[in-house]
């Protein structure tokens, strides 16, 4: 797959030479959803003997229109681009979202992203807009497309009659459902970032946790312990993972993402690494003192490795 980070307008070398099929949409998460969106249009482009051409951004479009401040994402711009490459996508490209594309009429987006992309199909999903929704969604389309292009809309996505949705999906990892959550993305919700000195509290107890600074813009589970697993220097180890305060001991650190890896014991100070969270196990409790915590931890572990041996 080739990735490609363009700024409005196009240049010349930037467009396709040859006819696509263009996959539209944000794709924050590419969840089951999304993946069904991206399969249709990979499919029909090897059916046609076309070139796959998925259109998204590089931020949110409701940073842009309504302004969000701190908006959270599920995917970043590196993850998306892992799990779009995963589902056979020939071209990527990341379009700028900047207010001189934000104002672009629905005509012209269509003239410049779609009918100048050499699109021979269109592939989006039943709720796709390209500008305000009353007048820029997939059944005003047709008015637009000048007959150059077919036009397939993929219907909503459900799980138990409801709409699979990044929004969704996020408030499930917000309210302890990172289960339910990791069924509608269809893997196990991850989080990239750096480890960083901490308390070291941990290791005194038995149980030495990286600390992780996670990058800025990603959605962080809520609070609680959670089976995980981490990818250290290329490998994936099991381990468990603290969300939380450290309120048994009161030290006013704020909001920490601390992973004891088990059957490891190296310095990885300042290593890039991802965290892959599997399954909630509980929430945070303040213990009486530093055994009451331990037996519990000692606990977590037990459970953490039963489940991740069963995973």
């Amino acid at each position: 797959m080739q990735t490609l980070h363009v700024t409005h307008p196009l240049k010349n070398n930037e467009i396709p030479q040859q006819n696509t099929v263009l996959i539209m949409g944000f794709f924050d998460g590419v969840h089951k959803g999304h993946q069904q969106v991206i399969k249709t249009g990979v499919d029909l482009a090897k059916k046609n003997g076309l070139k796959s051409v998925l259109i998204t951004f590089d931020r949110s479009p409701r940073v842009v229109y309504q302004h969000v401040q701190n908006f959270k994402y599920l995917s970043t711009e590196a993850r998306k681009q892992e799990l779009i490459q995963q589902l056979g996508v020939d071209y990527l490209y990341f379009v700028e979202f900047t207010e001189d594309f934000a104002t672009l009429k629905p005509q012209e987006f269509v003239d410049e992203y779609m009918i100048g992309m050499h699109a021979k199909f269109v592939v989006a999903g039943f709720d796709y807009t390209y500008g305000k929704r009353d007048i820029a969604n997939m059944d005003t389309l047709p008015k637009y497309s000048k007959n150059k292009f077919q036009i397939v809309t993929v219907p909503k996505q459900t799980f138990d009659e409801e709409k699979i949705g990044s929004s969704s999906i996020k408030e499930m990892i917000e309210d302890n459902n990172i289960d339910e959550a990791n069924e509608l993305l269809g893997y196990d919700y991850q989080n990239s970032g750096t480890v960083v000195h901490g308390l070291q509290r941990g290791r005194t107890l038995g149980f030495p946790t990286a600390n992780l600074s996670v990058g800025k813009g990603e959605l962080i589970p809520s609070i609680g312990v959670y089976a995980t697993r981490i990818l250290v220097n290329g490998k994936w180890y099991d381990s468990m993972t603290s969300v939380g305060y450290n309120i048994t001991f009161a030290e006013n650190t704020g909001v920490t993402v601390e992973c004891n890896i088990f059957d490891f014991d190296e310095d990885i100070y300042g290593n890039e690494v991802t965290l892959q969270w599997v399954h909630y196990l509980r929430g945070e409790i303040k213990f009486s003192g530093a055994d009451e915590l331990i037996d519990q931890l000692k606990k977590d572990r037990e459970n953490s490795k039963s489940f991740l041996f069963d995973k």
